[in-house]
C-alpha cells in the first residue's frame, strides 16, 4: 500500500512533469530523453552490482550486464570513431576527475578555459578540486568573446602544463580541435576535449570532431546526445601494449598507446565502485538512437533553430556574444534592457521560459548577479519546434525582458507559452 509520504513524492514528480510539458526548456545543458531511455533508466538493472569491466567483474551474475555494456561501448566507438570508450563515469565532473587522476599527479600544472568566460568548473577553476589539487592556469576569450588561439599558444609555451582541457559550457562558436592539438602537442602535453555540450552536434555532423586530435575525449550523455545523466570517456590506443605505472607518464608522446588502460584504472578502481547499470543501459539506448538517420536531421535543426533565435533577439536590440552562434546555444548580454541576468532569469521563469543567468566575457557584474543569460535550443528541437516557433519564442523573450516587473504581462506570456507547448506535446502517456 502506498503511504502518505509516497503519495506526496509522486504528486511532486507529476508536478515536475507538468512543468516540463507546459514550459519552454531553454537551458542549453538540458534536453528530453526518449521514453525508451526512461524505460531503461527505470529498469531492474539497478538491482545489480557489477564492479569491474565486461569479462573482468568482481561479482558473479553479470552475463547480460556485460553484453549491455559491450553494446554501448561498440555504439560509442562507432559514432565517435575512437578505439576505446568507457561508459561508467557517473557524470561529467567525475569523468573529468578520472582524466586528471589517470594522467597527472597532485601539484602538476594543468590548463583550462576560465569559467567566467565560458569554461567549466572542472577545467581548473579555483573552487573546484581541479583548481585545488593541481597548479591551474586559465585562458580566456578575446574582447569579442572568441577563443584566442594565439594567446592560448603563448600561454602553453610559457606555462608548460602537463594537461590542457578544451571545451565549454557557454561558447557559441566552432572549436578548432586540430589547431589546439598542434599547439598542445608541440609542448608534449595532453589535450583533453570535453565535448559535453556539443557531443550530439559532433555525432550529427554539425561540429568538427576532436577524434584524431585530442588525446582523450570526455562527454556527458544528457545534453545534445539526448541520453540519461551519465558520462563517457573515449580515446585511442592499444590496450595490448605494455602499461607503464601512472607515475611514469611523462607526456602524450610516451603514453598515448596506454591511454585506455590509464583511463579504465582511474575510473575503477581509482575513483568509483560499481557502475550504475541502469544508466549504462540508458546511454546504450540513446546511442542507438543517435545512429538513426533522423538524428542527423535533429542536430541540423538544433543549429538552425539557434541561429534563427539569435537573429530574432539581435534584431530586437539584445547583444549576442560573438554576434551569433555556430552551435546549440547563445550567450546574451541583457544589460541593453537595463536588467541583470538574475532579473532576466526570474522574469522568464514567471513566463514559463526556463533559462539560466550567466556571466559574459569581461563581465563587470558578480557571477551571482551577472550581465547575461544562456539560452539553448536542444530541448525545444526535441519537441519538434522549428524556425517559425523560434521567431515566436524570440518575441516572447523580448516582451518578457522589456516588461520584467509587470506580472500581468508575464502571466499573459505564460498562457502563450502553454498554447505553444500544447502543439508540441511531451510524454503524453506518462503519469506517476
Amino acid at each position: 500500500m502506498i503511504n502518505k509520504k509516497d503519495n506526496d513524492l509522486f504528486e511532486l514528480i507529476n508536478r515536475e512533469l507538468g512543468r516540463q510539458q507546459d514550459g519552454l526548456e531553454m537551458i542549453a545543458s538540458e534536453n528530453y530523453v526518449s521514453e525508451n531511455v526512461l524505460k531503461a533508466m527505470g529498469s531492474i538493472l539497478t538491482n545489480k552490482y557489477s564492479e569491474g569491466y565486461p569479462g573482468k567483474r568482481y561479482y558473479g551474475g553479470n552475463e547480460f550486464i556485460d553484453q549491455i555494456e559491450n553494446l554501448g561501448q561498440d555504439y560509442a566507438k562507432n559514432i565517435f570513431k575512437v578505439d576505446h570508450a568507457n561508459l561508467q563515469p557517473y557524470s561529467g565532473s567525475p569523468a573529468n576527475q578520472a582524466v586528471y587522476f589517470a594522467l597527472c599527479e597532485p601539484g602538476d600544472k594543468v590548463m583550462g578555459f576560465n569559467l567566467l568566460y565560458g569554461g567549466h568548473l572542472t577545467h581548473g577553476w579555483k573552487v573546484n578540486f581541479s583548481g585545488k589539487y593541481y597548479d591551474s592556469v586559465q585562458y580566456t576569450t578575446d574582447k569579442d568573446g572568441f577563443l584566442d588561439y594565439d594567446a592560448i599558444e603563448a600561454m602553453v609555451k610559457k606555462e608548460q602544463p602537463k594537461l590542457v582541457f578544451v571545451g565549454a559550457t557557454a561558447y557559441s562558436r566552432i572549436i578548432d580541435f586540430e589547431k589546439l592539438a598542434q599547439i598542445v602537442h608541440a609542448e608534449n602535453a595532453f589535450l583533453i576535449a570535453d565535448v559535453a555540450h556539443i557531443a550530439g552536434l559532433i555525432a550529427g555532423g554539425m561540429h568538427p570532431s576532436p577524434a584524431g586530435h585530442a588525446d582523450v575525449i570526455t562527454t556527458t550523455t544528457h545534453k545534445t546526445l539526448r541520453g540519461p545523466r551519465g558520462a563517457m570517456i573515449m580515446c585511442d590506443g592499444d590496450k595490448s601494449n605494455p602499461v607503464k605505472k601512472p607515475e611514469d607518464v611523462i607526456g602524450w608522446k610516451e603514453s598515448k598507446h596506454n591511454l585506455p588502460s590509464y583511463i579504465d584504472r582511474a575510473v575503477f578502481p581509482g575513483l568509483q565502485g560499481g557502475p550504475h547499470n541502469q544508466t549504462t543501459a540508458g546511454i546504450t539506448q540513446a546511442l542507438f538512437e543517435v545512429q538513426q538517420p533522423e538524428f542527423k536531421e535533429y542536430a541540423e535543426q538544433i543549429v538552425k533553430n539557434a541561429q534563427t533565435l539569435a537573429e530574432e533577439l539581435m534584431n530586437a536590440g539584445l547583444k549576442i556574444i560573438t554576434d551569433g552562434t555556430d552551435n546549440h546555444l547563445m550567450l546574451i548580454d541583457v544589460s541593453p534592457f537595463k536588467i541583470s541576468g538574475s532579473e532576466a532569469e526570474t522574469a522568464l521563469e514567471k513566463a514559463m521560459i526556463t533559462v539560466n543567468k550567466n556571466t559574459i566575457p569581461f563581465d563587470p557584474r558578480s557571477p551571482f548577479d551577472p550581465s547575461g543569460i544562456r539560452i539553448g535550443t536542444p530541448a525545444l528541437t526535441s519537441r519538434g519546434m522549428k524556425e517559425e516557433e523560434m521567431k515566436q519564442i524570440g518575441e516572447m523573450i523580448v516582451k518578457a525582458l522589456k516588461n520584467n516587473n509587470d506580472n500581468q504581462v508575464l502571466e499573459n506570456i505564460k498562457k502563450e507559452v502553454k498554447d505553444l507547448c500544447d502543439q508540441f506535446p511531451l510524454y503524453q502517456k506518462i503519469k506517476y
